[in-house]
C-alpha cells in the first residue's frame, strides 16, 4: 500500500505565484542593496567634507528608499510611511546648518528621509548626521555608528555631548527599553547653557509609554504632541510623538489629570 506520508508535497497555483511574487521581491530588494552598497563606496571619499554624507551616484539619480531594507519583526522594526518620516525630518532640520549634528537611534526610515533632503542642499551647508542603529545592515553608510540600547553608553568617547538634536524610536514598549535609550540621549546631546537653548529632542513610541517618556525627558521639556506617526506596514500599536517643541506639523497635547 502506498504511503500517504510519502507524498509529495504540492502547492496551489496561488501559493506557487505568492511565492514567486516573493522571492522577486527579495531578488529586486537584493539587487537595489548591491547597487547603493557599491555607490556609496565609489563616494565615500567625500564624507567628512560633506558632513558625513557621501557623494555618490544615489544622491545624484534617484533618492534612496527604505525598501531596500526589509523589516525584520522579530527585531521589532516597523518603518514609517514616507510621508511620516518626510515631517519628523523636516523638523530635525528646521534651522540646522552645516555646524549641527542631527543623530538618529533606531529611526533608520527618518534617517533615509532626511539623506534624501539634504542631497539638495550644497555640500557646504549640510548638517552632520549620525545614526546609531543595531542593524548593520545600515553599515553601507558612512554615519553609521554600531548601537545595542542593552549597553547605552558603549559608544565612541568622542560622541559625546555633541548632538544638537536627536530623534529616537525605542523597539520596545517597556520601561527599562525606554530608560536606557533615554540614557543614551543624554549622554549624546549637547549640555544646554539655558532653557531657550535646548536642543530639539522628538521620541516616537507607543501612547501607552507617555507616562515614563516624559518623565525621562523632562529636563529637555518632552511633551506629547498631536502628530501620530504612520508606519508602512501594518503595525496595530497606536505611536505618538513626543517632542520638546511645536512647531507647524504639530502641536503638544492638552495635559489631563
Amino acid at each position: 500500500m502506498y504511503d500517504s506520508d510519502d507524498e509529495p508535497i504540492t502547492l496551489s497555483s496561488h501559493a506557487l505565484a505568492a511565492l514567486a511574487e516573493f522571492q522577486a521581491e527579495k531578488d529586486v530588494r537584493q539587487q537595489n542593496f548591491e547597487k547603493l552598497k557599491t555607490g556609496i563606496t565609489t563616494g565615500a571619499g567625500a564624507g567628512p567634507e560633506a558632513g558625513g554624507l557621501a557623494a555618490t551616484a544615489a544622491d545624484d539619480d534617484e533618492p534612496l528608499s527604505m525598501s531596500t531594507f526589509a523589516e525584520d519583526w522579530n527585531e521589532s522594526q516597523f518603518w514609517y510611511s514616507d510621508e511620516s518620516a518626510n515631517v519628523l525630518a523636516e523638523q530635525l532640520l528646521d534651522g540646522a546648518s552645516s555646524s549641527t549634528t542631527i543623530g538618529v537611534l533606531s529611526t533608520p526610515s527618518a534617517f533615509i528621509a532626511l539623506k534624501n533632503i539634504v542631497r539638495k542642499q550644497p555640500a557646504k551647508d549640510r548638517p552632520k548626521l549620525v545614526l546609531f542603529e543595531h542593524d548593520n545592515r545600515f553599515n553601507v553608510f558612512p554615519e553609521f555608528v554600531f548601537y545595542d540600547y542593552q549597553q547605552p553608553l558603549k559608544l565612541p568617547g568622542e560622541l559625546k555631548g555633541t548632538l544638537d538634536s536627536v530623534i529616537i524610536d525605542p523597539p520596545f514598549f517597556n520601561d527599562d527599553c525606554q530608560t536606557k535609550f533615554a540614557l543614551t540621549a543624554r549622554w549624546l546631546l549637547k549640555p544646554s547653557p539655558s532653557p531657550a537653548s535646548l536642543p530639539r529632542v522628538i521620541v516616537c513610541t507607543g501612547e501607552t509609554m507617555a507616562d515614563i517618556v516624559t518623565k525621562l525627558y523632562r529636563s529637555f521639556e518632552v511633551r506629547s504632541t498631536t502628530f501620530e506617526p504612520a508606519h508602512s506596514g501594518t503595525l496595530s500599536n497606536h505611536y505618538y510623538c513626543y517632542a520638546s517643541f511645536e512647531c507647524p506639523s504639530w502641536t503638544w497635547r492638552p495635559e489631563t489629570d
